[in-house]
């Protein structure tokens, strides 16, 4: 069975020479290109413009912004001089990028609360990096091992936007365990991360992948298409709601009255900083973004567009929450920290 190159991170957000080298998500799958950073502020706007997708790998790049502007720091002066305050501004741009997310402030205050001032902050950092990504990489195998479980043979699922490589585990450990698995993958406007994500990642598992469009989803599941809806989470606060891409909360309206099972793969659980809905920030984006397909003008002059980019789904409407420690009743996802 083929591996999708959006399995591993290590091959779609690396250092070369020094420079962070991102596969630009934007051209995926027809054009696998190399977006090139050479400093900290290249890699924020990376971020910002979707060149690189997926929480795990935003938060690894982010990560990596920071250790090019400590590697800055180091080339100017001695680093010895209190570098958690030199890099308090690099820390804010790179956490002001997605606000949404939970994964890219964790793994970035992680590394400013670890910093040693008598060892090369570069160094440092370089590490943290390098055990978060083995800890992300172990952590998506086994969401995916617990997932896995949930499926029986014959089922059909629905994805959303792109669930991260725990959905391509789960696939892909089904076909081992001989169990026939179909995906129908909403496309996901704006970016389309369903479609040019997560839809070729199924296919080179050599799983039976169909697309739709966005507003096809509930139709599908009248018409009995669909056994189970899994999608992923940018952040999960500690009553169990669920703040993912937009789009996820209608499908778990869809999914609740035609009674089928809504999961989210919550890979490392609840943002213990978030206790409900109202402690996680929403990002709008520029709404010009919803205007435009493929770089050209869909509507008319005077249209105005809007473009929240996550939104929230609430306890009541999810059928478990599953992370790399095993499978939680959203209501109880603080067991998650038992």
């Amino acid at each position: 069975m083929s591996r999708p190159l959006l399995m591993d991170i290590n091959y779609t957000v690396f250092l070369r020479d020094e420079k962070l080298i991102i596969i630009d998500r934007r051209g995926f799958p027809r054009k696998v290109e190399e977006l090139l950073c050479s400093d900290c502020e290249q890699v924020a706007q990376a971020i910002e413009s979707m060149a690189v997708q997926g929480a795990g790998d935003i938060a690894i790049a982010a990560a990596y912004g920071l250790y090019l502007a400590a590697k800055e720091l180091e080339s100017k002066c001695s680093y010895r001089i209190q570098a958690k305050q030199c890099l308090q501004e690099p820390y804010q741009r790179l956490i002001n990028t997605r606000p949404t997310g939970h994964y890219l402030k964790s793994l970035l205050d992680k590394i400013m609360n670890s910093l040693d001032d008598r060892l090369s902050p570069a160094d440092q950092i370089l590490l943290i990096i390098r055990q978060a990504i083995q800890k992300q990489q172990r952590r998506s195998e086994l969401t995916g091992e617990w997932a896995e479980q949930l499926l029986q043979d014959g089922d059909t699922i629905l994805t959303h936007c792109f669930p991260g490589p725990a959905l391509l585990y789960m696939l892909q450990m089904a076909s081992s365990n001989k169990k026939r698995i179909k995906v129908i993958a909403c496309e996901t406007r704006p970016y389309l991360q369903g479609a040019r994500l997560t839809a070729p990642s199924v296919a080179a598992l050599n799983i039976p992948v169909t697309l739709i469009s966005d507003n096809m989803a509930a139709y599908c599941m009248a018409a009995g298409m669909i056994n189970k809806v899994f999608t992923a989470a940018d952040r999960i606060a500690l009553d169990g709601t669920v703040a993912n891409k937009v789009g996820t909360f209608q499908l778990a309206l869809a999914a609740h009255y035609h009674q089928l099972p809504f999961y989210i793969l919550g890979y490392s659980g609840p943002d213990r900083k978030s206790n409900h809905a109202a402690d996680i920030p929403i990002e709008i984006r520029d709404p010009g973004e919803v205007l435009s397909y493929a770089g050209h003008l869909i509507s008319g002059d005077g249209v105005q567009g809007f473009y929240p980019a996550f939104d929230l789904t609430p306890a009541e409407l999810i059928s478990a929450i599953i992370t790399d420690r095993g499978i939680f009743q959203p209501e109880l996802i603080q067991e998650y920290w038992t």
